[in-house]
């Protein structure tokens, strides 16, 4: 098996046997999820994690009663990006793995409308499909909105003090008190 970014997914769907297509890149090739990265050298947790991702996708042709059997793909996903917490800062490795079913259309208009009454996902169809950019979609969807460790490997403040700031409240005269002293003045002026 060799690494395959583009397919037909007509042609992959009507081999017989099944074929299976491999792909692999690092994670830097994917743009958008690259910006998102821990910096890979600031870090032995990054060093140490699995920089590719690795997907496979199986095509096939499902009947459908009455009508043209449909195009489906298959794809499974596996990757590891570090990203950074949220909560402490630091890197943070997550294990990412799924499979996906697509279901393949002619045109961008049918996609749109079957997509919304639809459970699968239903994409259209050319003739030299890019499975990494699919793949990338995937996993930027399948990251959390907050990357954060369940419980991070150092102690977060989740309070900051400053005893410069604190010094100089302290020291300031309270405004109400002032306030007071010249009601209680005024007062004594009066009588």
């Amino acid at each position: 098996m060799s690494s395959v970014r583009y397919i037909d997914p007509r042609v992959l769907a009507q081999s017989a046997p099944v074929q299976t297509v491999v792909g692999e890149a690092p994670l830097v090739e994917f743009e958008r999820l690259a910006d998102l990265l821990w910096p890979e050298t600031d870090s032995v947790a990054a060093l140490a994690a699995p920089l590719a991702v690795r997907w496979q996708a199986q095509a096939a042709l499902r009947p459908v009663v009455g009508g043209v059997p449909q195009t489906w793909l298959r794809l499974t996903v596996q990757a590891a990006p570090t990203l950074r917490c949220e909560r402490c800062l630091g890197p943070m490795t997550l294990d990412l793995s799924f499979e996906r079913d697509y279901r393949f259309v002619a045109e961008e208009a049918t996609a749109e409308i079957e997509d919304e009454v639809s459970e699968e996902d239903v994409l259209v169809w050319q003739r030299d499909f890019d499975l990494q950019a699919l793949v990338e979609d995937e996993l930027l969807m399948a990251l959390p909105v907050v990357p954060k460790h369940d419980t991070c490997p150092v102690a977060v403040p989740f309070s900051v003090v400053d005893d410069d700031f604190i010094q100089s409240e302290a020291e300031k005269p309270n405004p109400f008190a002032a306030l007071a002293l010249l009601k209680r003045d005024a007062k004594k002026g009066n009588e």
